[in-house]
């Protein structure tokens, strides 16, 4: 049968936050040193200031809105001030997680700190999300780095940005507290992280009050067990007594999830699915929080952070740098999580896929000479014309594709749909690996008419991936759609393959 998508253009959900197209870099493998950073002695590429700029204009053309650093897990073992002032002055340190995939270079040299981060994030016109150490760190290292980064003063710290080149604030709107303390962060329970969230939170809180160019936002750590939430949120509550109210420390939670299914290139059918299956945890775990929220700070307005998803396989380990290939199926599994991200664009306001460079679910790759982009990088390429839209309620009657000992089944085609300047952008994907399907799609608009269609994967398997020889091959190309109706439409989706289509109003 033929799957139908049905768009109620009346029924709208809410804004799509530019944000849930973020990105995360860490210092893990060859994310930041070899992917962003080669420093300035480097002769094999065009760089700036040691920023790798053919990987810059390829992430350029993205749009990023938000990168986040400097970890993950890297970041809770991590003291910023290692890495500001002269190069050569900077302290090389150990970092529990640092040595992941780096035997070569087991120690971090702090030549890619706070200001080459800043320089970077203004290269891209992005927003900076930095995560506080917690593990290891105090509040009052927290809150003195706010101070370096946001104070526009005569405090030394201010005065140190500027005498390390950085005359104007740095205004770092998103600051993280803490990352997986229930793990590698300190492995801290939810009550404990409870106490050490109000402690640094309230520390960044006395800086951001210093601060009239801009608002600082907290995100505080969750975690993907719900009991583990309701826990930490429970603990807050009950220290409300003496103060306004516990929630006005944070303005965002956190979840993190990766998934994975066979290998990263070598997988059965079976494998294929199971893995589409667990992508939709995501979307659980949004619900999850946002119901511990409605539990626990029911007053709030609170957002949802997914600040790490995405792909990890087997082949990703710590003596490879966590590096994997990234094919046709990864990127089919990142546009059905952009689907869930839009279905509850009234409370997700960010998500960083876990990684921007080299590691993990990457978005660009990197030799010594050139970088080349992904699959999934063409995924978000495609959907960021979702950018800021107005979500619409989007329904799909497809068949469904059932996965053993999984707590989801497989829709063949995901989708969703947003409104923004009188057009209507739709994304769809047919998760057939083997065949063709045609998609019939409905809005409920007097009048409509297709403004351009693009698809992606038309000439690919969803087991290949791109190498600098072939990256070119995975770009989005014309497809034809039917005009069935005043406001109906008919594309036939081939095996295996992501579409994006405007249509005008």
């Amino acid at each position: 049968m033929a799957s139908e998508l049905h768009i109620r253009s009346h029924d709208p959900i809410d804004e799509i936050s530019p944000d849930v197209y973020g990105h995360f870099a860490e210092h893990l493998g060859r994310c930041i040193y070899g992917g962003i950073w080669v420093g300035e002695d480097d002769d094999q590429v065009a760089t700036e200031d040691g920023i790798r700029m053919d990987t810059i204009e390829l992430l350029q053309d993205l749009d990023m809105p938000v990168l986040r650093w400097p970890g993950g897990c890297f970041a809770d073992d991590y003291h910023w001030e290692d890495g500001i002032g002269p190069r050569e002055e900077r302290p090389t340190r150990r970092n529990a997680f640092w040595t992941q995939g780096r035997e070569e270079i087991p120690e971090d040299p702090n030549t890619f700190g706070t200001d080459e981060f800043m320089q970077v994030c203004d290269l891209l016109d992005t927003e900076p999300y930095l995560a506080v150490n917690v593990g290891n760190g105090t509040p009052a290292e927290g809150a003195d780095w706010a101070e370096y980064c946001n104070y526009d003063g005569g405090t030394e710290l201010a005065e140190l940005r500027e005498e390390n080149g950085s005359e104007e604030p740095h205004d770092v709107k998103y600051w993280g507290v803490g990352n997986e303390s229930w793990g590698c962060g300190g492995r801290f329970s939810p009550e404990e992280y409870a106490e050490q969230y109000r402690r640094h939170a309230t520390y960044l809180r006395s800086v951001n009050a210093m601060l009239s160019d801009v608002d600082m936002e907290l995100v505080a750590v969750g975690h993907i067990g719900e009991d583990w939430n309701r826990d930490f949120l429970r603990e807050l509550r009950n220290c409300s007594e003496w103060v306004e109210g516990p929630y006005d420390l944070m303005e965002h939670m956190s979840v993190h999830r990766y998934y994975e299914a066979g290998g990263d290139t070598d997988f059965d059918d079976d494998q294929y699915y199971r893995l589409l299956a667990r992508s939709r945890l995501v979307a659980q775990d949004i619900d999850n929080t946002v119901d511990a929220l409605s539990t626990y700070a029911r007053e709030s307005d609170i957002s949802i952070i997914v600040d790490e998803w995405g792909v990890w396989h087997p082949e990703a380990t710590n003596t490879n740098g966590l590096e994997q290939e990234n094919t046709v199926r990864d990127a089919i599994s990142a546009a059905g999580v952009f689907d869930d991200f839009h279905a509850r664009a009234d409370v997700v306001s960010m998500a960083n896929i876990a990684q921007t460079v080299n590691v993990l679910q990457c978005l660009v790759q990197t030799n010594e000479e050139e970088a080349w982009t992904t699959p999934t990088y063409q995924v978000f390429d495609l959907y960021k014309d979702h950018m800021g839209g107005t979500a619409l309620r989007t329904v799909v009657d497809t068949d469904n594709e059932e996965v053993e000992d999984e707590p989801f089944d497989v829709p063949i085609v995901s989708a969703s749909a947003s409104e923004q300047d009188g057009e209507v952008y739709v994304t769809l994907s047919n998760r057939d690996p083997d065949d063709a399907e045609e998609v019939e799609i409905d809005l409920d608009l007097e009048d409509a008419s297709v403004a351009g269609a693009e698809v992606l994967f038309d000439d690919q398997g969803v087991r290949e991936y791109s190498t600098p020889d072939n990256a070119e091959e995975f770009e989005a190309a014309d497809l034809d759609v039917d005009q069935t109706g005043d406001s109906t439409f008919v594309v036939d989706a081939p095996a295996g393959s992501v579409v994006g289509l405007t249509i005008s109003e």
